[in-house]
């Protein structure tokens, strides 16, 4: 379903792939509950069935400890 989270100019970085529409939705509402868990949010792009992450700390405009826990979270999720 997906690969490995990437580094690319200072985000992490995964897309996952899903059946249709409706199971991309799903997977979006419970990234938002693990995201509001850890008041950490992704910015998620939804293109039909595929959903792209992208993860960094804003303030610090890079990756820190917390987008590699909130990727750890989100892959826990997916298993």
């Amino acid at each position: 379903m997906e690969g490995k989270w990437k580094q690319s100019n200072g985000k992490l970085i995964k897309t996952f792939e899903f059946k249709n529409f409706k199971e991309a939705l799903a997977f979006i509402n419970t990234i938002g509950e693990i995201a509001e868990s850890m008041n950490h949010h992704p910015k998620i792009i939804n293109v039909y069935s595929r959903v792209s992450l992208e993860l960094w700390t804003h303030d610090q405009n890079d990756i820190t400890e917390l987008d590699f826990q909130l990727a750890d979270a989100i892959d826990q999720k997916m298993q």
